[in-house]
């Protein structure tokens, strides 16, 4: 059995900063984990990467052989990555080993995890592989500064769990950015009424009703909520993969190692 982490959440909400992080933090406390770029755009990377989707194809070759845009051009990419994971991808994975922990950084671009089915098919593959999987949403914390910008972020959010059908931890990124952590930290666990109040005083009456019905949502589901991530700590940081690790039962299965002891004879 393997284990991987899906990484996803709108551009620019962090991702690749979160897999540097991520991978720093496992390199400080000695545990292996193998970096997979599934972002077909991708320049630099501040991790080393074992497996590359631009040996594969990359946008920009799509982009000036086929005369596509940016986004076109990446759906294109990632259509044809789907079409070869029973040959590309399945040469790759072979170089891990049963028990090995991959991070999937992906594309920020929505479409690919909100309803594009290229992503979901791409975790079937992995099922079908015996690998575990957890969904791992990143957004921007500043995204989050009122309850407007909230709403949307958990809509995405909730959007991409029910696309993927997987384990799924929602990190607000960034959270060193934020001046007052207080304005975030009411969001993590809202209650519905407050979402709701707030919701009816920024916006015109004619949207009460629809206001009730998303405050409801987020609440009766109780499915989204968020785990505050600052990549400076690496409390921060392990409390992050320890979620994710609980989610995936990463370790769980690990033989137990018992020392024998053979007693000394006396005398």
């Amino acid at each position: 059995m393997g284990f991987a982490q899906l990484v996803i959440g709108p551009a620019g909400s962090g991702k690749s900063t979160y897999c540097s992080g991520l991978y720093q933090h496992c390199e400080t406390v000695g545990r292996r984990i193998h970096m997979v770029n599934l972002d077909p755009a991708a320049e630099h990377f501040s991790y080393p990467v074992s497996t590359d989707i631009r040996e594969l194809i990359s946008l920009d070759d799509v982009m000036e052989e086929l005369g596509m845009g940016p986004n076109g051009g990446l759906i294109y990419c990632m259509e044809h990555l789907e079409d070869n994971l029973d040959d590309w991808l399945d040469e790759q994975l072979e170089n891990y080993l049963d028990d090995d922990y991959l991070v999937f950084d992906c594309p920020g671009q929505i479409e690919l995890f909100t309803h594009v089915p290229v992503l979901r098919n791409f975790v079937e593959y992995l099922k079908r592989k015996n690998f575990t999987v957890c969904a791992v949403y990143l957004l921007d914390s500043q995204f989050v500064s009122d309850v407007t910008k909230y709403i949307s972020g958990c809509m995405a959010s909730l959007s991409a769990m029910i696309q993927l059908e997987l384990p799924h931890i929602n990190i607000l990124s960034k959270m060193d950015l934020v001046s007052n952590k207080k304005d975030v930290e009411d969001y993590l666990n809202p209650e519905a009424q407050v979402l709701l109040s707030q919701l009816n005083r920024q916006m015109a009456p004619r949207f009460h009703k629809l206001n009730k019905a998303l405050a409801e949502l987020v609440d009766d589901y109780n499915m989204v909520n968020f785990i505050p991530l600052d990549l400076r700590k690496e409390s921060s940081i392990q409390y992050v993969l320890s979620n994710i690790d609980n989610c995936i039962q990463y370790g769980e299965d690990a033989d137990v190692k018992v020392r024998d002891f053979i007693p000394e004879e006396d005398g």
